[in-house]
C-alpha cells in the first residue's frame, strides 16, 4: 500500500525544500480510499464537506460525517475516505499547522490547566454557523485561483483557533498538553488492543507504531512471548467461536464483523485455530 507524507513540501521564497507554517487546500479524491497510510508531518484541521472519513492511530480511531470535522495531531495514521451515496463525491478542504504556530498561539493566549490530559491524537467538533462560514470562507479563497498569501493563511488559522478557544475550551486546552511521546512497548500494545478485531494488517500496525516491521515484530513477540500473526489470529478465532456460541450471529456475518474479506479464508483460519469449520462448531454447541 501506497505512503503519502501530508502536507508535501511547499517551496517558500526563503527556502525551496521547507514547509509552511501553514498550509491549506482542497482534497477531493476520485476513488475512495481505504486505510491509506498517512504520514502528517503537521496537525491537521480535516474539514469534511461531502462523504465519510475515518482514521486510525496506534490506540484509537474515529469517524465523522459532513457535519463534523476534525483536529488531527502530527503522526502516522491510517485514513479513509468513503463516497456516501451513488452518485456522490468525497469533498473536503485540509487546514495544516505546525506545532511552532500552535505553540505560539497558546502561548499568546494561555488558559486555566485542563482538568485532564488529553488522550486521544484527535478532537471532533461539531459544525455551527460560525464555522460553516468560516469553511465555506477557505473555499472562496482557493476557488479564486490565486494562491492565499502566508500572511493570510495565518489569519485564517488565528481566527479558527480563536473561536474554538473561546467555545471549547476544555478540548483546545486538551490538545496543549497532549504529549506524543509514548513509550513503545505501551504504544505496542494499544496498538493491538484497538484493533485486535479490525481489518488491519502487521505491517499497518507497524507503521501506526512508527516501526518498521521487522521492529515490531521483534518488540511483539517480546512483549507477547509469540509472533503477532499468530497473537491476531488466535484472538480473532476466539472472538468467532464467542459469537458463534451465542447464536445471535450467521457465519456470514461473523467473518466481515472480524475483517475478513471473504468467507472461504475465514473458515480456513478457524478450522486452523480450533480443528473444525464455524458451522461444525455451531452444531457442535
Amino acid at each position: 500500500m501506497k505512503q503519502s507524507i501530508l502536507p508535501a513540501n511547499h517551496p517558500t521564497a526563503d527556502s525551496q525544500n521547507t514547509m509552511e507554517q501553514v498550509a491549506v487546500m482542497l482534497y477531493n479524491p476520485d476513488v475512495a480510499n481505504i486505510n491509506g497510510k498517512i504520514e502528517l508531518r503537521q496537525n491537521l484541521f480535516s474539514f469534511l464537506l461531502e462523504g465519510q472519513k475515518s482514521v486510525q492511530y496506534a490506540g484509537s480511531q474515529v469517524t465523522i460525517n459532513p457535519d463534523q470535522f476534525l483536529l488531527l495531531s502530527s503522526g502516522n495514521c491510517l485514513m479513509s475516505e468513503k463516497i456516501a451515496a451513488p452518485g456522490g463525491r468525497y469533498r473536503s478542504i485540509l487546514l495544516f499547522a505546525d506545532n511552532k504556530v500552535l505553540a505560539d498561539f497558546f502561548l499568546r493566549h494561555p488558559q486555566a490547566p485542563a482538568q485532564k490530559k488529553q488522550e486521544a491524537p484527535f478532537l471532533v467538533f461539531e459544525k455551527d454557523a460560525f464555522l460553516i462560514n468560516f469553511i465555506e470562507s477557505l473555499g472562496f479563497i482557493l476557488a479564486s485561483g490565486v494562491p492565499p498569501s502566508a500572511e493570510l493563511r495565518k489569519v485564517k488559522l488565528e481566527e479558527l483557533l480563536l473561536y474554538l478557544s473561546e467555545h471549547y475550551p476544555e478540548k483546545m486546552q486538551g490538545l496543549r498538553n497532549f504529549n506524543d511521546e509514548t513509550d513503545d512497548d505501551l504504544l505496542i500494545r494499544q496498538a493491538v488492543t484497538a484493533n485486535m478485531y479490525n481489518t488491519v494488517t502487521v505491517e499497518e500496525l507497524a507503521f501506526l507504531c512508527h516501526m518498521s516491521l521487522s521492529t515490531f515484530k521483534r518488540r511483539f513477540a517480546r512483549i507477547y512471548g509469540t509472533s503477532p500473526n499468530k497473537w491476531l489470529l488466535e484472538k480473532r478465532m476466539q472472538k468467532a467461536a464467542q459469537l458463534l456460541k451465542q447464536g445471535e450471529c450467521k457465519v456470514s456475518e461473523i467473518y466481515f464483523e472480524l475483517g475478513y474479506e471473504n468467507l472461504s479464508s475465514f473458515i480456513q483460519s478457524f478450522k486452523q485455530v480450533h480443528g473444525i469449520t464455524p458451522k461444525q462448531f455451531q452444531l457442535s454447541n
